[in-house]
């Protein structure tokens, strides 16, 4: 099928953009944006659009912490003959300035909140190695993937209630991906249910005022990741930005007493690098979390990623983070917003992260899931 995206150069293969990834269904492409203030506040928002091509469907979602109560914005549309909109649902993505600037909004709709933002980036943008995985002969992932830290500008609603967003204070990660991604399925309403076990893992993002530094590790064997992808950045005296790549990790975790679900209290990592001295992080875990469970990440109550909900659909609720049936449903997998230490360094962040049974480190969180 031809459409306007077509009459655009940048087509990888003979096929028309509207099929991608030799047509496997699962080809996705998907846009993340997270944003917090450094300055104490109980605040985080979580954005992300997804693209199907091969499904014929854009998804996307929505989301403001406050405190211990989840906003939370979804939507579903068919392409039809938009596929060059990256909107859906009133939830809009522009990139004016490509690794650069990205303005991202929400119009006014039923779930009470509303914004109108800009992302600029604070250091140039960096490409994860290929997560590629096969089993049994069968590709599960071959996805690429750029992330990228920034600050924000603009303004935020809920329920009524308007927050100035300013860059000196409110700090922010963006990725980029695109390629086969596995099916996560933790959503109990649509079975079977993945059972993961005997890993860790960690996708971080930590931000400073004068360097930052990005972390993906996957092991089962503590000190010995089977994928681990990191680059940090420092701006130099001249004002220049220099990078290097992270060759190994050490971590040590303190794990909060939380009745509800795997949170880290206190985090060490040491970094070491193909050239230079190694870096020394402490990660303190903050109160301040978005579950992505209610953007659809793994299944929400028979909504996955990439479903066919119709021309047009929308949905959006409320979570008490601090009950127990909705961090049941809200499973691990969250931005989890962290302050940091490093040298005389103080900086901010995100930290996905999970341990499953059988790990041989962390056995106390480990009755809850990983994912």
């Amino acid at each position: 099928m031809l459409t306007a995206q077509d009459d655009l150069i940048g087509h990888q293969t003979p096929e028309p953009f509207a099929k991608a990834g030799g047509g496997d269904v699962r080809f996705t492409e998907r846009y993340w944006y997270t944003a917090h203030p450094i300055d104490g506040s109980e605040l985080l928002i979580d954005i992300g659009l997804g693209y199907y091509p091969n499904r014929n469907v854009m998804d996307g979602f929505a989301g403001i912490t406050v405190g211990r109560r989840q906003h939370n914005f979804r939507a579903s549309r068919r392409l039809g003959t938009r596929p060059l909109e990256t909107e859906v649902g009133g939830l809009k993505i522009e990139i004016v300035e490509g690794m650069g600037l990205h303005r991202v909004s929400l119009a006014d709709n039923p779930s009470g909140i509303s914004f109108q933002l800009e992302f600029k980036a604070s250091f140039p943008a960096a490409q994860e190695k290929q997560n590629f995985r096969e089993r049994n002969g069968v590709v599960e992932e071959d996805l690429a993937r750029v992330s990228q830290f920034g600050r924000w500008r603009g303004w935020i609603v809920v329920d009524g209630k308007r927050t100035n967003i300013e860059p000196e204070l409110w700090w922010g990660q963006r990725d980029r991906s695109w390629g086969l991604r596995s099916e996560m399925r933790t959503d109990e309403t649509r079975p079977p249910v993945a059972t993961h076990r005997n890993f860790f893992w960690t996708w971080s993002m930590f931000q400073f005022p004068e360097s930052a530094l990005s972390i993906f590790i996957k092991e089962r064997t503590p000190g010995k990741p089977h994928y681990l992808s990191g680059t940090e950045f420092r701006r130099e005296a001249d004002g220049s930005v220099s990078h290097r790549e992270v060759t190994s990790v050490e971590h040590k975790i303190e794990w909060a007493d939380d009745p509800l679900g795997q949170t880290i209290a206190v985090a060490d990592f040491t970094f070491a690098f193909e050239r230079g001295e190694p870096r020394r992080v402490r990660m303190h875990g903050l109160p301040t979390r978005f579950y992505l469970k209610a953007g659809m990440y793994g299944g929400l109550q028979g909504w996955t990623h990439g479903d066919d909900r119709g021309e047009d659909h929308a949905a959006h609720d409320v979570w008490n983070l601090d009950d127990a049936a909705t961090r049941a449903v809200a499973r691990t997998l969250s931005d989890h917003v962290v302050r940091l230490e490093s040298g005389n360094e103080t900086g901010f962040g995100i930290s996905e992260y999970g341990v499953a049974a059988g790990y041989p480190l962390y056995p106390g969180p480990q009755k809850f899931p990983a994912m």
